[in-house]
């Protein structure tokens, strides 16, 4: 079967192109790791992959289906995991909508597709804002010390600052290894007081290590 592009087809292309460019934008804005020529290339190919699963010769919703499975495995890619915290949730999430929009293109729901591009960077920066308003106010850490000795007094010494200072804790472990003591907090408060409680770490001679 030949397979001409349709004039159809070709808007949905240009679309998808500028829907994958104003998010990307956003994303190299931030210094993601899935920058502007990716997130194209995501939307774009999302785009070309359900056109031909409509044109294509006996084709059915198989291939639309994959899509999302093959853009699962990308965005698996962009998460990983330091010591404090999970990164790249929002860019894995960002890949996949993206691939949503890039499908709506290619379907032929132009106005949807774009719709949802606009409401994609509202949530991205209006939201984000909001996030780290939050986030200034009120979060949560999990922090891991290591102390020199195993003085049992060292962790209540930790402890009795953070309830002078109105922080919230809980001791999630605690353990003995080498003469020394690891014990492992979780820490509710303000961006301020954690700022100074990561000052006060630093000058407790008796701790080996904290993150």
């Amino acid at each position: 079967m030949e397979f001409l592009l349709e004039r159809e087809d070709l808007i949905s292309i240009g679309l998808s192109i500028l829907c994958g460019a104003i998010i990307g934008f956003e994303r190299e804005y931030n210094n993601k790791s899935a920058g502007f020529r990716t997130i194209i290339l995501i939307c774009l190919g999302s785009t070309i992959f359900t056109i031909v699963s409509k044109h294509g010769s006996g084709s059915d919703d198989r291939i639309s289906a994959n899509i999302i499975t093959g853009i699962g495995f990308i965005g698996a890619g962009v998460i990983f995991k330091d010591k404090l915290s999970v990164l790249g949730l929002t860019t894995a999430a960002v890949i996949w909508t993206t691939a949503g929009i890039g499908m709506a293109t290619g379907i032929g729901y132009h106005f949807l597709a774009f719709s949802l591009t606009i409401f994609t960077i509202i949530v991205l920066s209006l939201f984000g804002r909001i996030e780290y308003l939050i986030d200034r106010l009120n979060h949560t850490r999990t922090i891991n010390i290591t102390f020199k000795d195993a003085d049992i007094s060292n962790i209540k010494i930790i402890e009795k600052y953070l309830l002078d200072r109105r922080m919230k804790s809980k001791r999630i472990m605690m353990n003995k290894s080498k003469g020394q003591l690891f014990a492992i907090l979780k820490v509710r408060g303000t961006e301020r007081q954690f700022v100074l409680l990561n000052e006060e770490l630093i000058k407790t001679e008796n701790i080996v290590e904290y993150y």
